[in-house]
């Protein structure tokens, strides 16, 4: 299992999402050798690294992860710029990186891929490099407000109120004064 579902040269990251499990090793500023070796699954993740001669292993499941992000990296001395799919996590030192090309077209159709294949959130990178409206055939906008035609908070709150004005009390508003109330009593 071994680099399982790796392909292309050593600069360029491709790691096929329906050939899981599969074992790859990733850069790791802090780890020793400055690598670490990631196992992972469709269910979780095990990160191998070594700290100040200290050998670990972190078994993650794939809940602790926030889902698979899409992000820019800008080319360094002329070339051209890189899109990255990662699977993001809060803590920044545990995001894998997943797939690395410069063809938007390749980048959205394996981050979909990835979205389906471990049932996580699919996110855009927020950032200064995120101000294109457009990605491939992709458009970046904001999220619009959910309807509540399907949603599960339709049932707990009566629609009516949504069509029915408040009732106001004006000077026009007749009050009955001296009158006798017929309340139905058994």
């Amino acid at each position: 299992m071994r680099c399982g579902g790796c392909a292309g040269s050593g600069r360029a990251l491709r790691l096929d999402p329906f050939g899981l499990p599969v074992r790859f090793s990733a850069s790791d500023a802090a780890a020793d050798g400055r690598v670490r070796e990631i196992e992972l699954h469709r269910e979780r993740v095990v990160l191998r690294r070594s700290l100040a001669g200290m050998r670990m292993a972190l078994n993650m499941p794939l809940a602790a992860f926030d889902g698979i992000s899409l992000q820019l990296l800008p080319g360094e001395g002329g070339t051209a710029d890189t899109l990255a799919v990662v699977l993001e996590h809060k803590d920044p030192s545990l995001t894998l990186p997943l797939f690395l090309t410069s063809h938007p077209d390749e980048a959205l159709a394996e981050w979909r891929a990835w979205g389906d294949v471990l049932a996580v959130p699919l996110l855009l990178a927020r950032g200064p490099n995120a101000t294109n409206a457009r990605l491939g055939h992709l458009r970046i906008e904001r999220p619009r407000p959910r309807r509540r035609r399907r949603s599960a908070l339709k049932k707990r709150r009566p629609s009516i109120l949504l069509r029915r004005e408040q009732g106001r009390i004006t000077r026009k508003t007749p009050v009955h004064r001296g009158e006798r109330e017929i309340i139905a009593r058994n």
